[in-house]
């Protein structure tokens, strides 16, 4: 009996994970994407200062809840010597955000570099993947900027 109404509680109350990597080089803009999407999708959370965001050493995890999904985010830091590290969790993800700074031209070789060895993987061979080029208000200003 206690199998039967634990199955139904798990079915009405519990929420399927899924595990999305966010990646891309350091100053790319994943955690302040990260912020910005906790903040759009989670009633209750105000934000952390766009100002207080550091480069992310390791690991910073965000939740959100959506319909009967549970959404586990995982940050990982850009670093050169953090980046040997991303693969770590590929066999935990269902999907991959691959954040670039779109202003910064001068890395977008190096960018291009870390991008081609992540999908290199068949660990993630039929994961979902998104590639965001971040900052497009920046190059916006900068473009304006020039002209």
């Amino acid at each position: 009996m206690y199998t039967l109404f634990s199955g139904l509680y798990k079915y009405v109350f519990q929420k399927d994970e899924y595990c999305i990597l966010i990646l891309g080089l350091d100053n790319a803009g994943k955690t302040t994407f990260l912020e910005q999407t906790k903040t759009k999708f989670s009633k209750n959370y105000k934000g952390m200062s766009l100002s207080k965001i550091t480069t992310t050493v390791g690991l910073n995890i965000g939740t959100i809840d959506v319909g009967k999904a549970r959404l586990m985010f995982w940050d990982l830091g850009g670093q050169d010597e953090l980046q040997s590290l991303w693969d770590k969790y590929y066999a935990e993800s269902h999907g991959v955000i691959y954040v670039i700074d779109s202003t910064d031209e001068e890395r977008l070789s190096e960018s291009k570099k870390a991008f081609e060895k992540m999908i290199s993987s068949e660990v993630l061979e039929g994961v979902p993947l998104l590639v965001l080029a971040n900052k497009q208000d920046v190059l916006v200003r900068l473009v304006s900027s020039l002209c």
